[in-house]
């Protein structure tokens, strides 16, 4: 997990730092795991895509620097900083159209929130 530390705006440029330096133009980093609900910063150097994929049982994206494209069968929407949109519930695919970093937040199943 991440060092709560950090800043968002620290861990953003962090993360676009690795996602340039990496083959697939990517990074991210687990921000919170509690049962099934888990938040993800990613950052995508532009013109990376996150290929077509299944949707978790809810998800959302909030965009905290950059643009980027989802893709599904019902069309596409762009997101721009600050934008938070929940994500289809079919399979989609992310396209950086700028660097870009956005927090991922997941449900990846039902139950229980774990005890701290």
């Amino acid at each position: 997990m991440v060092d709560t530390s950090s800043t968002l705006e620290d861990l953003s440029r962090k993360h676009l730092g690795i996602a340039r330096d990496d083959a697939h133009g990517r990074s991210a980093d687990i921000l919170v795991h509690d049962g099934p609900l888990r938040q993800t910063l990613m950052a995508m150097v532009a013109g990376t895509e996150l290929g077509e994929h299944n949707s978790p049982p809810a998800a959302s994206m909030l965009v905290l620097s950059g643009r980027v494209k989802v893709t599904a069968d019902e069309g596409e929407v762009v997101l721009n900083v600050g934008e938070l949109r929940g994500l289809t519930h079919h399979r989609h695919s992310v396209t950086a159209i700028e660097d870009s970093v956005f927090i991922l937040t997941t449900v990846t199943g039902y139950g229980e929130p774990s005890r701290r």
